[in-house]
């Protein structure tokens, strides 16, 4: 028998599978394909952790897959002896996000690590924030980044708010890779975690500890006060995360002119209004393009659902690019900066501004 058969049978027997996903695996019996897609090879947990097609099997992100991740961790953070400093868990607007978090917190609760669970979805760079600012030994953030939206995903960052690089990834991946039986996965009640102080819910103070932290990344007040009651923005968070974090802080810097595309401000996991939530893709502009147009807009920006990635068009205002093949774009006048462009202007401006106030170090 393949092995995708055994693995597939093996759900069917397995106690710890619930009888509605066991259900599940029934009605495609009778579907050999798709039984080999599910089964074929287990969801692996790399260095940025897991991402896969939600569905039930060992090659899709469902709760058994997320809390073996979350064993996996759990084991690795007790042997570290870090479980009293705790996990910060965020999560964006992508199906089962909300599920998959807090499974896994309750997973972490069961092995009496403390957890910080955000309220509502938030940016991925905030989660860097929280774990910092609280301290913690990791984070999770619960997302699939701009794919399509059958996917999710999970990722693990570490004490210092960045994902896990070597050897630390390394070795999570090998804890997680020894939970080979879901009968050992840990799990409470979820109101028992809350009166024990393990499961705890953050919102608002962060959020707010985050907005002013990200004040103080400004380099040059002057810079925008000069620019803050001309300049156009349009922005789009995609049905994601950015939508109340990107405004706020465009609101706290006192830009006066920013306009949002509506439809795609609503939390999404089908993200209905674009073919790919991708800020890469100029397809997903289409909607912040006609916007821009209508209100005369000099920038366009979109973020990706989990925020940790911008897009960007800029009105060709003086012509430059009026001969080139940025003109033939039907977006034209507003031509598209792809990631190179935009980080090197990014650095660019940091250093020609630091240099302007006097903050530049000698080797700058």
């Amino acid at each position: 028998m393949e092995e995708y058969k055994i693995k597939y049978n093996a759900w069917l027997n397995d106690p710890a599978i619930s009888e509605e996903d066991k259900q599940d695996l029934r009605n495609i019996q009778n579907d050999e394909k798709e039984i080999e897609d599910r089964f074929y090879k287990d969801l692996e947990f790399g260095t940025a952790g897991l991402r896969g097609v939600i569905g039930i099997g060992t090659n899709r992100m469902n709760k058994y897959t997320v809390t073996k991740a979350s064993q996996g961790l759990a084991n690795y953070i007790i042997k570290k002896g870090g479980q009293n400093k705790g996990v910060a868990i965020a999560y964006d607007s992508r199906r089962m996000s909300t599920e998959f978090s807090e499974q896994a917190a309750l997973c972490l609760n069961a092995n009496g690590i403390k957890t910080y669970r955000f309220d509502s979805l938030r940016p991925t760079p905030e989660l860097s924030f929280a774990v910092r600012n609280l301290g913690c030994t990791a984070g999770i953030v619960v997302t699939a980044s701009h794919n399509p939206p059958e996917y999710n995903g999970y990722k693990v960052y570490w004490d210092d708010g960045a994902q896990i690089v070597e050897p630390t990834d390394k070795e999570i991946i090998a804890e997680v890779n020894a939970v080979t039986d879901f009968s050992t996965i840990k799990t409470m009640d979820k109101q028992e975690a809350i009166n024990k102080g393990l499961y705890n819910v953050i919102g608002e103070e962060i959020d707010k500890k985050y907005i002013a932290e990200l004040k103080k990344l400004v380099v040059n007040d002057e810079a925008i006060k000069n620019n803050q009651k001309n300049i156009k923005i349009v922005y789009t968070p995609l049905h994601g995360t950015g939508n109340v974090p990107v405004r706020e802080v465009l609101k706290r810097l006192g830009f006066k002119h920013v306009y949002v595309v509506e439809e795609q401000t609503v939390p999404d996991g089908d993200f209905s209004t674009v073919k790919s939530p991708n800020p890469e893709e100029p397809s997903a502009f289409a909607m912040g393009i006609e916007l821009a147009k209508k209100v005369d807009a000099d920038v366009i920006m979109a973020t990706d659902p989990d925020a940790d990635r911008l897009g960007i068009y800029v009105k060709d205002s003086t012509g430059i690019w009026k001969d080139t093949e940025f003109a033939d774009d039907p977006a034209y006048p507003y031509v598209r900066f792809n990631a190179n462009m935009t980080g090197a202007l990014i650095a660019e401006y940091v250093c020609r501004e630091q240099k302007a106030v006097g903050k530049l170090p000698a080797n700058g």
